[in-house]
């Protein structure tokens, strides 16, 4: 029994300090305050504020919805993921012919994103049953020509039963029927208490 006790106190001080502490029913909710508030695309670089940076709260792109809503938690993915690219360069997409990590655009890509939920054990098993995803679960697309979406499953559903999600993909921040719009490529989960 001793050895039981140790061993899932050893599992949870491995995870990461924010991994127990990301509630999905706060992420949908940070989310939402974005809905008629980020009301625009602009994919433009930016040189950013290091930690803690963010575009103007009027715009940004699908990336700035998640690292927005995460932060509201204490999670910065511009500082985590600019870390774990230090010290795992090697193991990010070299889409964009960097030599080492921007900090100021890491974070904001899609293929970024994606290989960090991984690494942090985040990620579930690609499905087309509208069931599987969970309210907070964190969704990637292809939406074909080499582009890539993210977002966030809502706590609302359409009257079939497709969970709604909170993204931006043009339009400034939106909660919409697009699951399975596109092409699933991506599907992660924060671990709940």
């Amino acid at each position: 029994m001793r050895w039981g006790v140790l061993l899932a106190l050893l599992m949870l001080l491995a995870q990461p300090v924010w991994a127990a502490v990301i509630q999905p029913e706060q992420l949908i909710s940070a989310a939402r305050s974005q809905v008629g508030v980020t009301l625009s695309y602009d994919p433009v670089y930016r040189q950013l504020a290091y930690p803690g940076g963010d575009v103007p709260l009027a715009t940004g792109v699908c990336t700035d919805v998640l690292i927005r809503a995460l932060r509201a938690q204490g999670l910065d993915l511009q500082q985590a993921v600019h870390e774990d690219m230090r010290g795992h360069f090697a193991a990010y997409p070299q889409n964009w012919g960097l030599k080492r990590p921007d900090r100021n655009i890491d974070h904001r890509r899609v293929p970024n994103l994606m290989t960090w939920l991984r690494r942090q054990g985040l990620a579930k098993v690609i499905s087309q049953q509208a069931a599987d995803y969970q309210a907070g679960d964190i969704v990637t697309w292809d939406l074909g020509r080499g582009l890539t979406h993210i977002g966030i499953v809502s706590d609302r559903r359409t009257a079939q039963g497709v969970p709604l999600i909170l993204h931006n993909i043009g339009r400034g921040t939106q909660e919409e029927d697009i699951l399975f719009a596109f092409k699933v490529i991506g599907h992660y989960r924060f671990a709940s208490r």
